[in-house]
């Protein structure tokens, strides 16, 4: 009998002035999701550096693999975070288990809207 190992979890920071990008890599899940919570608030926060404020974060989920209802309230908890900081969050290259996780839970619309786009109209779902 083989069995298969589950793909280990990694985080990868790229930053720019104003933005930053986190490439989640793996299980996103109660063993995880305070890693991914504490990077998101570390770039948040940059207390006693000369960075500029992060304007905008985007969470890139290509590399995921599932995520359990640890990792769906970690997601909701960084996006308080990024509103009360005034940080738009786009989550990025969403797999379909995590798109219907955010469908299921009634969550998707609250995780990637944003307000109103240049136009006037609500931005689309997953947009963000």
């Amino acid at each position: 009998m083989s069995t298969t190992s589950p793909p280990s979890f990694g985080l990868t920071v790229d930053t720019a002035p104003g933005s930053a990008v986190v490439r989640i890599t793996g299980d996103l899940d109660y063993e995880t999701h305070g890693e991914l919570v504490e990077t998101v608030t570390s770039l948040l926060r940059p207390e006693g550096t000369a960075v500029r404020p992060v304007t905008g974060l985007r969470l890139d989920f290509a590399g995921l693999g599932t995520v359990d209802s640890s990792g769906l309230s970690a997601l909701l908890l960084i996006r308080r975070r990024t509103g009360r900081a005034g940080v738009r969050l786009h989550l990025d290259e969403r797999p379909a288990g995590l798109e219907r996780l955010l469908e299921m839970t009634g969550t998707l619309e609250y995780l990637t809207v944003h307000g109103q786009d240049g136009a006037g109209g609500r931005e689309r779902p997953g947009a963000g």
